[in-house]
Parts: structure tokens; sequence; C-alpha cells
């Protein structure tokens, strides 16, 4: 912060990435530059790979040569441990990118005369920076380096010697530390003196693993302050930031299709929309992996990405299984386009089975994820941190438009409709699949409880695992109730023989009415030809009238006049 006049002008504090994932994101830029870092924790915690991986990041990506000074590990043991995880340190020596400096201590190297100094160390260390023009240091440990002092007040005071000759250097740190009794570090001292402390710990709680990292303090600046899981794997740290992305993600009116064309048209004639959550519950066996598998060939087919975290079934036995139905998942294995992780849920803790997902979907990159069953997760986790798990997971692949389908076991009952993680309100869409059973067999329902922002139906459907997949056939619903299986056949075939009787009937009447129609028809033709002839008749006679009447007129006319009676 400067102060110009009457105004005060803040100035950010300048940062050094780490390269480490989700670390740089977590303190908005990575380590203090030009400042020390501690990093403290317990054995086996990460510290070692942690400094190092900062500084091979820092060389291989920053441009930022660096110095590994270690009291502990010779330079051979340190070049094996980490080509594990792809860091070729010998080709960065060769290259001066970096220098690996392994500093034995012995007791008897160490004098105490009156007041102690580190300057050989700070000459050595000082000239391996000069020397490849070094932007990077780390020491690990500090105990080793202090290890042969059994006076306090001077380790002390070398303590901090050392800080401050590294902030005088303006070389950006990272010392590493073991953990003491109680404290973050067995001297007490170091936490103070560091511009940044990080704390790394390894716990085991249920017999479940998990590594945490936690920001303790950061001077000028901000940071988060919760504590992080961290993966270490085949490349290195991964960190996981915690907080919820939060609600102003975009959203898609795109849709998907569900691979099953008659659940198509129950979701308005087109499927999911894309980036949207699924969800699919129901009792054991009802198909709910199936359902899913028809998602993830559909995916494949669209010539699109799916990722399939299965946490019950290996990806063979899916495979297998799902050929029994007629559903052949091994194209889209061999052209890339499906992975599977199957994986037990005990495996890791609910942070570390996120951090994980997180760090597959960054490298994956797919379109759909599949995770079959959420509800397993209740064994390494309460519900509310099952909720809160999955809850992070949904706002990160809706963020990025990833459309994410969890299917997930209920128990029968009054709480069906309520799966055990508690996350229905954080569904878009929701499928339930439940059983029935009647008349000596179970068959399974289908329906929509809920599809936002779409038009969906409202009818259950019979879900049938047929040996062309699944198929979705309306229920017979009379008076009887809802029949599925045997009984809607039977009752199907009861209602079809019905409908030939009345058939039967209808064209037994229509015959009957058509003979009827012929017998009035010729009745009417002779009644009509009876009349013809009364009328001809009567018309023969009136004419013969008119004539015998025409004939006397005319007589009595001529006998009037030979009368001489009329006048002429």
């Amino acid at each position: 912060m400067q102060e110009i006049g009457s105004e005060v002008s803040f100035i950010p504090l300048s940062k050094s990435l780490t390269g480490i994932r989700g670390f740089d994101e977590i303190t908005g830029g990575g380590l203090p530059q030009g400042r020390p870092s501690l990093v403290c924790g317990s054995a086996g915690c990460g510290k070692t790979l942690f400094g190092m991986e900062f500084l091979v990041r820092g060389a291989t990506q920053f441009n930022e040569p660096g110095v590994f000074m270690s009291f502990e590990e010779s330079e051979g043991e340190l070049t094996k441990n980490f080509a594990s995880i792809g860091f070729d340190l010998v080709e960065l020596t060769a290259r001066n990118k970096v220098i690996i400096d392994y500093v034995h201590i012995e007791r008897s190297e160490i004098e105490e005369t009156g007041e102690y100094d580190l300057e050989g160390l700070f000459v050595r260390l000082g000239h391996a920076i000069d020397s490849i023009g070094a932007r990077r240091v780390v020491l690990d440990t500090l105990e080793s380096l202090f290890s042969g002092f059994p006076n306090p007040l001077i380790l002390r005071s070398e303590i901090r010697r050392l800080f401050r000759w590294l902030k005088d250097k303006g070389i950006t740190a990272v010392i590493t530390a073991e953990q003491g009794d109680g404290m973050l570090t067995r001297h007490g001292l170091e936490e103070y003196v560091s511009d940044c402390v990080i704390k790394l710990d390894h716990r085991v709680t249920e017999q479940i693993s998990t590594r945490r990292l936690r920001v303790v303090k950061y001077r000028g600046s901000l940071h988060g302050t919760n504590e992080y899981p961290f993966l270490i794997d085949e490349s290195g740290i991964s960190v996981l930031p915690l907080t919820s992305i939060g609600l102003d993600y975009k959203v898609s009116s795109e849709r998907i299709s569900t691979g099953i064309p008659r659940l198509d048209t129950m979701l308005g004639g087109k499927g999911y929309f894309r980036g949207s959550s699924i969800l699919l519950s129901g009792t054991a066996g009802t198909g709910k992996t199936s359902v899913a598998a028809h998602l993830a060939a559909e995916t494949g087919r669209s010539g699109e990405r799916c990722l399939y975290f299965a946490f019950e079934e290996s990806q063979d036995q899916i495979l297998r299984n799902m050929r029994s139905i007629g559903l052949d998942l091994e194209p889209w294995l061999k052209n890339g386009s499906l992975i599977f992780h199957g994986i037990r849920p005990t495996f890791y803790g609910l942070e570390m089975h996120l951090v994980k997902m997180y760090h597959l979907i960054n490298e994956f990159k797919p379109h759909v994820i599949i995770i079959d069953p959420i509800s397993n997760l209740i064994s390494v986790g309460s519900s509310a941190e099952v909720k809160s798990v999955l809850m992070r997971l949904i706002d990160f692949l809706k963020a990025n438009r990833i459309t994410s389908f969890f299917t997930s076991l209920t128990v029968g009952g009054a709480h069906l409709e309520q799966p055990e993680e508690g996350i229905s309100s954080l569904i878009d869409t929701w499928l339930l699949l439940r059983d029935i059973e009647a008349d000596g067999e179970r068959n399974r329902l289908l329906h929509i409880l809920k599809s936002r922002g779409m038009d969906h139906s409202n009818q259950v459907r019979e879900l049938l695992l047929t040996d062309r997949g699944i198929e979705l056939v309306d229920v017979y619903i009379g008076q009887g109730g809802v029949l599925t299986g045997a009984a809607r056949a039977g009752q199907e075939a009861r209602d079809k023989a019905a409908l030939v009787a009345g058939r039967q009937e209808t064209e037994r009447k229509k015959r009957e009415l058509e003979r009827k129609r012929q017998v009035v028809e010729m009745q009417i033709a002779t009644l009509r030809a009876d009349f013809e002839s009364e009328e001809e008749e009567y018309q023969k006679t009136s004419a013969q009238q008119e004539e015998r009447r025409k004939a006397i007129a005319l007589m009595c006319e001529k006998m009037g006049r030979l009368r001489k009676a009329d006048r002429v």
C-alpha cells in the first residue's frame, strides 16, 4: 500500500505460480514472490513432493530455475524417487534448470563458539543460486539442518537469520518442517517468521486415508482458509477447492437422447437437457445400471465421450451383463469414447473421491459422466457429507456443461421416493424404478418424478429387459389396479379375445341387418310394383271414363242440333 497525497493506492502482492493443480487457485496465484514459505506436516504427508513439484514446475513451465537443497536424501535417491511421477531431474540438471545439492550434516561439523552463524551454508547456497540464475529455492528439511544444535536460543536465532537471508536475496523459497507436538512445527518459531504457512495433513479415520492441505497464513494476500483434500498420483499433487462454484453457470437448451426411444418420448420426445443432472433411484434389481449403460452407448454412438464411475461392479462384469440384454459397449471402449473407473468407495475418503473425479474429468473431458451408484458413498460418510460432495461435483459439472447421470439404491417402504443422499433438490430430472409383486412374479415399473424445464409424461411404464435392450411398454390399469408381466399379458389376451368376439358379434349383426335390408327392399319392390299396377289400372279407367264423357257430350250436342233446340 502506498499513500499518494490524500489518496491511498493498493499494490497487489507479487506471486509465483507453483504449477500445482488447484493450489494456485486457492491462493490466488501461488506463493509470495521473493519471500519464504513454510510447508509443514507429519511424516509421509507430501512435504518433499510439494517442494520438488514447485521447483520442477517452475523450471519447466515458467522458466524459473531452482535449487533443491536436501539435508536428508541424496541426489541419487531424489532422482529415482521422482522419476516415478515423470520428473526427469537428470535432464533438468544437465540443462542447468535445476540444481540438487545434498548437504550431509555431521555434529562434528557444527561448532558453537559463542555466536554461531550459517555463513558456510549461505555461501554454498548463494553459489548454487548464482550459477544458474535461480529464482526458486527449496530447503528440505529444517529439522535435519538444525538437528545438532542443543542450544534453543542459538537455534531460534539462526532460524530467523536463515529466513531473513532468503528474503534479502529475493528468492521465492519453500522450506519444509516437521510437525511438532501440539504445534505446527517442532521449534514453534518457523511459522511466525514465514510469510506463508502451508500445513499438510495425512489422516486416517475409520481405516480410510485422507490427505488435506490448509493455508494457515498468507501475509498480504487473501486466500482460502478451508481444509482442501489433495491427491498424490502419477502426475504429482492435485488440490481440489471445496467451495461450490455457485449458481451463475449458463444452461443449454440442447437435448441428448437417453438411448431408450420410449423414454425419450416420455421426456418431451427429445431426452435430457445437455449439462443437466439426472438421478435414477430404485430398489435392487430394477435395472438402474442397464438404463445407465444405454446412455453410455448412446453417447458413444453420437461421437461423444462418456466417463463411467462404477462403485459396485467391475468393467468386465458390466460389459458381460449388458451383453445379456443385447447391449455391446465394447466398441466404445475400443475407440476411446468410453472409459470405466471402477473402485470401491472405501478405497478413499469422500473428499479424495471428489479429487479423483475432478482430476479424471479434467483429463478426459467427457460430455457425459455416470456414477453408479452414489448410494455406496454412504459407507464412507454421512448423508450430509455425501450431499456436500455431490453438490460441489454437480455445480462443477453444470458449469462445464457436462451431463451427469447418477444411480441410487433405495429400499422399499414409505421412503422409496427419497434417496439416502438427500440430493433430490439438486437434480433436474428424477426417474424412479420400482418393482411390484403379483401373481407369483416381480415386474419393474418406471416413471418420471420430475424433469425441470420440459414437458414430460406422468404415466407409469413397465420396463422390460429383452435381448434387444430395454423396452418400455404400457401397463394395464383396470379395476384391480396396475397389472404387469404375466397378469398384464393375460389381461391383454383376454381383452384381445373379447375384442375379437365383439368384432365377430358385430359382423354377425351386420350380416343379419343386411339380410333384413334385402328382405325389406324386396317387400318394398313388390309393394311398389303392386302400387304401380294399380296406378296404371286407375289411369286407364280414368282415361276411359273421360272418353265416354266426351262421347256423351258430343252426342248430346248433336241431338240438340237435330232437334233445333240450340241456337245457331
